[in-house]
């Protein structure tokens, strides 16, 4: 589970592409986002959470491919708002992104504003959520779109959202200023759908869990999503089998197993059929989490029930619900060979995978150390004097300070009106500097001696912050070699990138070696992702296509 998460650290690099392309829009769907706090109970606390129309997890979106979609949003919250659609590409819509001063002004308390969105050639699970500090933990839903015809799959007789995420006992805003200042909490609970589960009591009081009816032989469609802000997740349902047919709005080749891993970010489309003897059956949640020496925190879990039809056979009523037996929380090759399965369904219009890229680069995946306020000279390992950030390429980014007047994609804009370029007219984009392609000094990145934590805590590098982007010609073909290192808390970590999905060519453990890893690479059905989980001491290579203008983060979850 990543220990950091975007909003302590704010790792990003942009993404500039410039063209046009054709969208066209079929239906009229409309939402209102009333958001809000309220006060909940759970764990003997009562706790004030943001929520979208007093409801967690929010309101789901659900469409069907081709149509436009309004989403008016009314802040009654204290906060500033965007919300960001996380998976969907905005073809030629890039001011809908969500994201805080790079696509758009937040929306400040009392204020409303309408997102436009066009929904276009994708099909399945995706989601919303709140792109400022950690709100996005109770600030979520899904984003479910339908194919305007069959799916290539055999139909499901339900389709559920299973919405796996963490309950905290604090004020969220407070915890992302407690992480921006180098404080780190841990979560109270799993949850799902928003409920804690029959694990959780309080005063003898137990916690309400999800409870899914089910009919023997019908076929259900589960949309699972991690809105966690930290742990990846294995997930097991007692006595069934799940059949993967999709990740990140991205139809895979079916395969079965019997656990899922989910990192941060990640939405899977997944058919079970009620084929067990009837009777109840608990479907678990478990955080996974990094062995030592990394640090080591409670495991968190969450269960809700499977639960066949009265009068269908059910058996004794008052046996039991059977429990999975879970995997390990620190055996990672669950996830690692989970999603090494995953392939792409290559149907008519699949966009191709490019043979070769026109440019490549390596970015290191570590954590670093900056000093506070801005000191350029502090005391670093185990002091107060700086703060653990993340970063790439040993870069922790900042928006420029220019982008607290206008966000950079609307400068952007002003700017090809100017100039007829991208190349900067002043103000945020001229204090934007590139992101290095490689890492200014190689090491061994994934040396077990330099896990930051336990009694040989590594002395930590200094670290640059800095507005760091990467500018990409309209079709030009890119690679990424994402490195995990040991400097980096030794999970599996999620990258997500903004309005693009990407071709995951290969994974791998240790250090990354072209010379003998490029023979890896699947040209031929690579999975298309938004989120790419990175393994943990280990690498991912994957490959976009810069075609959708606008101004895109990439950053870690």
């Amino acid at each position: 589970m990543s220990k950091f998460s975007m909003a302590g650290s704010n790792l990003c690099m942009t993404i500039v592409a410039l063209a046009a392309v054709a969208a066209a829009a079929v239906g009229e769907v409309e939402h209102t986002f009333v958001v809000s706090e309220m006060k909940m109970t759970h764990l003997c606390n009562e706790t004030l959470v943001t929520v979208v129309n007093g409801q967690l997890p929010g309101p789901a979106i659900e469409v069907t491919e081709g149509d436009s979609v309004a989403v008016h949003v009314v802040n009654k919250s204290p906060h500033n708002i965007t919300i960001h659609w996380h998976g969907l590409k905005h073809r030629l819509n890039c001011w809908a992104d969500g994201v805080p001063m790079i696509t758009q002004c937040p929306i400040r308390p009392g204020h409303n504003f309408r997102y436009r969105l066009n929904v276009t050639e994708q099909e399945g699970t995706l989601w919303w959520h709140a792109h400022v500090s950690c709100l996005r933990a109770s600030l979520h839903g899904a984003f479910i779109i339908r194919p305007r015809h069959a799916n290539p799959f055999p139909k499901p007789d339900k389709e559920i959202p299973i919405v796996i995420g963490e309950w905290w006992s604090m004020n969220l805003a407070q915890l992302g200023k407690n992480m921006e200042d180098g404080f780190y909490d841990d979560t109270g609970a799993t949850t799902i759908n928003g409920k804690l589960g029959d694990l959780y009591n309080c005063s003898g009081v137990v916690e309400d869990g999800l409870v899914l009816d089910v009919e023997p032989g019908k076929t259900y469609l589960l949309r699972l999503l991690n809105v966690a802000l930290y742990s990846e997740y294995y997930v097991k349902i007692a006595g069934h089998e799940l059949t993967e047919v999709g990740a990140d709005a991205n139809y895979v080749r079916p395969f079965t197993t019997d656990v899922v891993a989910i990192g941060p970010g990640e939405t899977l489309d997944a058919l079970v059929v009620a084929n067990a003897i009837p009777g109840k059956y608990y479907m678990v949640a478990v955080s996974g989490q990094a062995p030592k020496p990394d640090i080591q925190i409670p495991a968190t879990l969450s269960r809700a029930m499977v639960r066949y039809a009265i009068g269908a056979g059910n058996g004794d009523e008052a046996a039991p619900p059977v429990a999975p037996e879970m995997p390990d929380q620190h055996d990672f090759m669950v996830s690692f060979y989970f999603h090494g399965n995953l392939s792409s369904l290559n149907r008519p219009g699949s966009p191709p995978v490019p043979a070769t890229a026109d440019e490549s680069l390596f970015v290191v995946l570590r954590m670093g150390s900056i000093c506070r306020q801005g000191r350029l000279f502090c005391r670093r390992s185990g002091s107060k004097e700086s703060i653990i950030v993340e970063t790439m390429n040993n870069v922790s980014f900042q928006l420029p300070a220019a982008a607290a007047a206008m966000p950079l994609l609307e400068e952007l804009y002003y700017d090809n009106r100017r100039n007829g370029t991208a190349a900067g007219g002043g103000g945020g984009l001229d204090q934007l500097y590139t992101l290095p392609d490689r890492p200014a000094r190689p090491f061994n990145f994934t040396d077990r001696a330099l896990i930051p934590w336990g009694p040989n805590e590594a002395w930590l590098e200094p670290t640059e912050k800095a507005a760091v982007a990467r500018r990409y010609r309209h079709g030009a073909v890119v690679d990424i070699v994402f490195q995990n290192a040991a400097m980096m808390d030794t999970d599996n970590h999620p990258v997500h990138l903004h309005g693009h999905d990407m071709f995951v060519l290969a994974r791998g453990h240790d250090n990354y070696d072209a010379a003998r890893d490029v023979a890896r690479f699947n040209l031929v059905d690579p999975p298309l992702k938004n989120t790419v989980l990175v393994p943990r001491l280990g690498w991912a290579v994957v490959r976009f296509v810069a075609d959708n203008p606008g101004a895109y983060p990439g950053h870690m979850e």
